[in-house]
């Protein structure tokens, strides 16, 4: 599992560093500097839950499932502000507060992993 973890950070990471190019040079104040910077953010998160879960730092199951919303919220978030500015529609309705609600989730979700520890 912590492969797949790791190679969504690197895509979510890499699309962080395009949606901030996006918006300095093709589509500045749509929003799309808070979507790189979700991106971003959470990668990094992932990344550092990796290393935790690796170091038998986390509760798997809660560190897992952290890792995942982690990655869900932020792409919902990302998403939804990157499609508003390039097409004018949206995910769905609520997409960027749903991504958003879910990254909070995620981090309560993190510390209940780091809480607990291995198991």
């Amino acid at each position: 599992m912590t492969t797949v973890f790791l190679v969504l950070a690197g895509l979510m990471g890499a699309s962080g560093v395009v949606l901030a190019a996006l918006a300095a040079h093709a589509a500045p104040g749509t929003g799309l500097e808070g979507a790189s910077q979700m991106l971003l953010i959470h990668a990094a998160a992932v990344l550092g839950a990796c290393a935790l879960a690796e170091a038998g730092r986390l509760w798997a199951l809660a560190g897992n499932l952290a890792m995942a919303v982690w990655i869900i919220g932020a792409v919902l978030f990302a998403g939804d502000i990157a499609l508003r500015a390039f097409t004018g529609h949206r995910l769905f309705p609520m997409a960027a507060p749903t991504g958003g609600t879910l990254l909070i989730v995620a981090w309560v979700l993190f510390a209940l992993a780091a809480a607990v520890g291995r198991r």
